[in-house]
């Protein structure tokens, strides 16, 4: 495994904020074949929420951890009032920089804070609130959960998507980490873009059955992706590749094997 970074053992653990690493992520995650395919999944899996929702009027989405807002612009120019918050004002600098380039900033709204404020700031609850690639940086899970759970409407819907421990433990087996996985996928040091919380699917399932969620339909990002023998084919053949994560993605086995796991979820009636 990669270097990582030695935290000291009198630290206490704290949400990750990626304020000193912003820059890297429009190359080392969104501007890869990675990216692209978690982007791609990400829209197809928006998109059947939206024809889903009543939209006689522009929705109220939060999209929390938001980031450099790529899916956030996405529903914007769509005609939504969107709400970016992000605990890095980094990254809230560059999407607005890209919503004012795309001509949707007057339908956004951004904030600077961590997840965790968002009952203290009054924003009232969404149609749709976005949680994506963040819940594995947080130290209190189930509070997360709490928290954006709060925030839906009666009728409205969770787009939840969280890094996969099972698949992390598949893919090292596949590169022949056994070491690493015979000591829990823990190392002594961490990789900046490594996530601190990788979630086992059955915690997150119980957690949300506590919340009285019930799940619409659940994703699987990069099921073959990561598993390929030969990575240049990701770029070669990036077309055909993503065809058939699009395909496959929302199918046993393989939804439960992806990389990254997208649950779209609403109230239970």
């Amino acid at each position: 495994m990669p270097k990582k970074k030695q935290q000291p053992k009198s630290a206490t653990p704290h949400d990750r904020n990626f304020c000193d690493i912003a820059s890297k992520f429009k190359n080392n995650i969104y501007g890869t074949t990675k990216g692209k395919i978690r982007e791609a999944v990400l829209q197809r899996d928006l998109n059947e929420i939206l024809s889903k929702l009543n939209q006689s009027a522009p929705l109220r989405i939060l999209d929390v951890g938001g980031g450099q807002g790529q899916l956030a612009l996405y529903l914007a120019n769509k005609g939504h009032q969107v709400t970016l918050i992000d605990i890095s004002e980094q990254m809230l600098s560059l999407a607005k920089e890209r919503s004012i380039d795309a001509n949707v900033s007057q339908t956004m709204t951004f904030i600077h804070a961590p997840l965790q404020a968002i009952p203290k700031l009054n924003l009232g609850q969404f149609d749709l609130v976005m949680c994506h690639a963040v819940l594995e940086w947080v130290v209190d899970q189930p509070e997360a959960l709490g928290i954006l759970h709060a925030s839906l409407k009666p009728n409205g819907v969770l787009s939840l998507m969280y890094f996969n421990k099972s698949a992390q433990r598949l893919a090292n087996m596949v590169y022949g980490n056994f070491d690493y996985v015979a000591n829990g996928l823990k190392v002594k040091q961490k990789v900046g873009l490594s996530p601190n919380q990788p979630l086992e699917s059955e915690h997150v399932d119980h957690w949300l059955q506590e919340l009285n969620l019930n799940q619409i339909s659940k994703t699987g990002v990069r099921c073959f992706h990561d598993y390929l023998r030969d990575l240049d084919k990701a770029e070669s053949q990036f077309d055909e590749l993503l065809a058939m994560e699009l395909k496959y993605n929302q199918k046993e086995p393989y939804a439960s094997i992806g990389r990254y796991t997208h649950l779209v979820l609403n109230h239970k009636n």
